[in-house]
């Protein structure tokens, strides 16, 4: 077993055999693109498991997703948060934009390949998707406000989980003014508290409730 897939199976003890294949053949595919189509940093491409893959399994860590759950990632890049999210949740449906057509290719490409059948990848920017989440997450695409001013208006106002509605957002670094107009309804969760690597030290999973 490889490194990387030590890691997955330390932090997700109980996963199907299923969705461990599906991790470990993350490594092959992001690899394969990322020659046709550079959507993750050289550096990075190296690190993807705990840099992307793991980092994104953080939102896992403070929330379940009950089937049936809604999701949009804002900004997937190549597909992170989103594709990790939805390996984990196979009964939560997934909508990942980004504005740039060739990064989407690369998200639709890998889903297909995996056969996960929950995720969508559309070429479109956050302000024209009119249609309502359960969630919106992201890894901070922009500034904190700015993101919200984007996607309130995709919250749907059902609740299905046990947490409130609103977006769910992994952030780095200090950003204590960003959050200061939200105070009231905002959870900080630091991704060193659920994994050890040195990466996560001062990573946070930003929970808002909307």
């Amino acid at each position: 077993m490889s490194i990387a897939m030590e890691i997955i199976q330390k932090y997700f003890p109980d996963l199907t055999q299923e969705q461990y294949d599906r991790f470990a053949r993350l490594g092959t595919l992001y690899r394969e693109w990322n020659e046709k189509i550079n959507v993750i940093s050289r550096k990075d491409i190296d690190e993807l498991y705990i840099h992307h893959v793991l980092h994104s399994m953080a939102i896992a860590k403070v929330i379940k997703f009950v089937p049936g759950t809604r999701i949009m990632d804002v900004g997937t890049g190549g597909g992170f948060p989103g594709i990790p999210l939805a390996i984990l949740f196979p009964e939560t449906e997934f909508l990942l934009v980004d504005s740039i057509g060739k990064k989407i290719k690369v998200v639709n490409e890998v889903a297909a390949a995996l056969g996960l059948t929950n995720v969508k990848g559309v070429h479109t920017r956050v302000q024209q998707v009119k249609e309502p989440f359960d969630f919106v997450v992201s890894r901070a695409v922009t500034a904190f406000p700015k993101f919200v001013a984007m996607v309130r208006k995709n919250i749907a106002k059902e609740q299905k989980n046990a947490r409130p509605n609103g977006i769910i957002y992994l952030k780095g670094g200090d950003f204590a003014d960003e959050i200061k107009p939200f105070r009231r309804d905002v959870e900080l969760y630091s991704i060193a508290d659920f994994f050890s690597e040195s990466f996560f030290e001062t990573k946070k999973v930003v929970c808002l409730s909307l």
